[in-house]
């Protein structure tokens, strides 16, 4: 799980595996599998780097070095 902060300044975490796409217009918009759009205070690159971080984390990426 990854952590993100809503525009309202409740943080929470939700499963990386689940965002379909991440969009800036100019709010960033993470597009969750189940349809849902979920508004957040990070940028896309830091979005990036926690999913990359989580990964690391869980070893996702044991095969991939």
């Amino acid at each position: 799980m990854i952590s993100v902060t809503q525009l309202n300044g409740r943080q929470y975490w939700i499963n990386p595996h689940q965002i379909e796409s991440i969009e800036a217009n100019p709010d960033v918009t993470l597009n969750m599998l189940s349809g849902r759009h979920v508004i957040v205070r990070e940028t896309p690159e830091v979005i990036l780097d926690r999913i990359v971080e989580y990964r690391k984390r869980i070893g996702a990426f044991k095969n991939e070095e």
